[in-house]
């Protein structure tokens, strides 16, 4: 039985998921809106692996391994707990989630922020990826974050780590503000050709982490927290439809309504000036 599954291809050397559902004649959102899949068992792995990796994201996956096996009494090699945690784009090779892969082939721009004062919205944006366990599947979402602020600008969702779900969320907050400085860490999601001209286009500086430096985007490592343990493991979301409407009405509450200790007990949308109203995005 022919599905998208089957059709397309997202790790084809030459050909984009966004080409090839042109040259099939699908409109792209079909593609994106079917949940990555995995055998029921390796659906829970993962399940357990992001809950943990949440709260510890120093694990690789010795520890990762370690902890399945001595704390949940689950018999699993070492293997597979490393193939699941690639997958998710997990894999702690330093103390930092993995979800983009470093290019080797384009270039990487310095880290900007180091001992500066961050003092206004739209100084400094940043970005990042993370893995999201739906009960049949999973998904990957990215979010753009005004550092001074803590108010979400953007956010995507996608099944695969293509590049392209971040270029749509890029894109929308740039529809909204434009921010001095965006810093992204060096997955080659965000030093593709396409997605740095964009910001060059702009006129907006552009920051990089460096290797190994896993507080450099501390802002939005935060926000992953915060969504997964109060939104995303207590709703234990089905289906990307019912994904979208409840990101949709938790990040307007994290923008409007939830107040921080950090911005002296006020709400994001408070301090940054803007409405929390964020398009819901397309899949």
């Amino acid at each position: 039985m022919l599905t998208l599954r089957t059709l397309i291809e997202p790790a084809h050397p030459r050909l984009s998921v966004r080409r090839q559902c042109e040259l099939l004649g699908l409109n792209r959102s079909s593609w994106y809106y079917v949940p990555g899949t995995e055998s029921d068992e390796n659906l829970q792995l993962m399940r357990l692996i992001d809950e943990q990796y949440t709260r510890t994201p120093f694990y690789g996956w010795p520890r990762m391994t370690a902890y399945l096996r001595e704390q949940r009494g689950l018999l699993v090699n070492h293997k597979r707990v490393q193939r699941l945690m690639q997958k998710m784009g997990v894999q702690a090779i330093y103390p930092k989630p993995r979800t983009t892969i470093a290019s080797t082939t384009h270039r990487i721009y310095p880290y900007l922020l180091r001992g500066v004062a961050i003092e206004r919205p739209n100084q400094v944006w940043s970005t990042d990826i993370t893995y999201i366990p739906l009960t049949q599947g999973f998904m990957y979402l990215v979010a753009i974050l005004d550092w001074f602020s803590r108010y979400v600008v953007a956010w995507q969702l996608s099944n695969t780590l293509d590049g392209r779900f971040c270029l749509d969320a890029l894109q929308s907050a740039l529809q909204r503000k434009r921010p001095e400085i965006f810093n992204t860490d060096q997955g080659a999601q965000f030093t593709a050709t396409e997605f740095t001209q964009t910001l060059e286009q702009a006129g907006i500086r552009i920051s990089m982490d460096g290797r190994g430096r896993a507080l450099d985007n501390i802002f939005v490592e935060r926000l992953w927290r915060t969504v997964k343990y109060e939104n995303v493991y207590l709703m234990d979301y089905a289906t990307v439809p019912d994904l979208i409407t409840g990101l949709t009405e938790y990040f307007q509450f994290y923008n409007d309504e939830r107040l921080h200790q950090s911005l002296g007990y006020r709400t994001p949308a408070s301090v940054y000036g803007g409405s929390a109203l964020i398009e819901t995005p397309r899949v």
